[in-house]
């Protein structure tokens, strides 16, 4: 039996658009991929039909990594939910500190990603709401008085961080959004 050690065509496809999807943008110039992956234009078609398909797969698995760390981030935290819900703001902080740091990938495929229905569309939506379960999932464990609501405010709290985050790195926003989710999250007493 035989291990591979070198990553494949695909598995190196997918490293190289990941890595400047997120760094250049939607537009990367498959190109430059397939240069960075160092394969022939004939393995993206074979293993993902096309650009489309590779952006859409990146999509996929970089969603399920960044869901994994909110989770992450969420179980640090212990048990509590009000400490649950800040630590995912103290993970922000350190995820924006980051010197390759470039913002929220989603948001940026969903903005660069013209025709609506690239299928690209559907994963950031359904990432979005996973988050939106997680955080809201947290707040009624909290026993917030208006859960759904406050998720919207934590999510536009989360967003706006990564964005300002990337636009101007020089600041850190998150320790201010995490002072707001303070205020946002404060309403709520935990269920006995």
């Amino acid at each position: 039996m035989t291990t591979r050690t070198t990553p494949g065509p695909r598995e190196r496809l997918l490293a190289a658009a990941k890595d400047l999807t997120y760094a250049q943008g939607m537009a990367v110039g498959i190109d430059a991929v397939l240069k960075q992956a160092k394969v022939a234009r004939r393995s993206l078609y074979e293993h993902f039909g096309g650009k489309d398909g590779l952006i859409t797969e990146v999509l996929r698995v970089t969603s399920a990594e960044d869901e994994a760390a909110y989770r992450e981030a969420l179980e640090a935290a212990g048990t509590d939910p009000r400490r649950r819900l800040l630590a995912i703001f103290d993970w922000l902080g350190e995820v924006i500190e980051q010197p390759d740091f470039r913002g929220c990938r989603y948001l940026a495929a969903e903005l660069a990603l013209a025709d609506p229905d690239h299928p690209g569309h559907a994963v950031t939506r359904d990432y979005h709401r996973r988050v939106h379960e997680l955080i809201e999932h947290e707040l009624r464990e909290l026993g917030h008085p208006q859960p759904a609501a406050a998720t919207e405010q934590l999510v536009l709290l989360i967003n706006g961080a990564l964005a300002v985050g990337a636009n101007h790195p020089a600041t850190n926003p998150a320790p201010g959004a995490r002072q707001l989710a303070e205020s946002i999250i404060g309403g709520g007493r935990r269920r006995r």
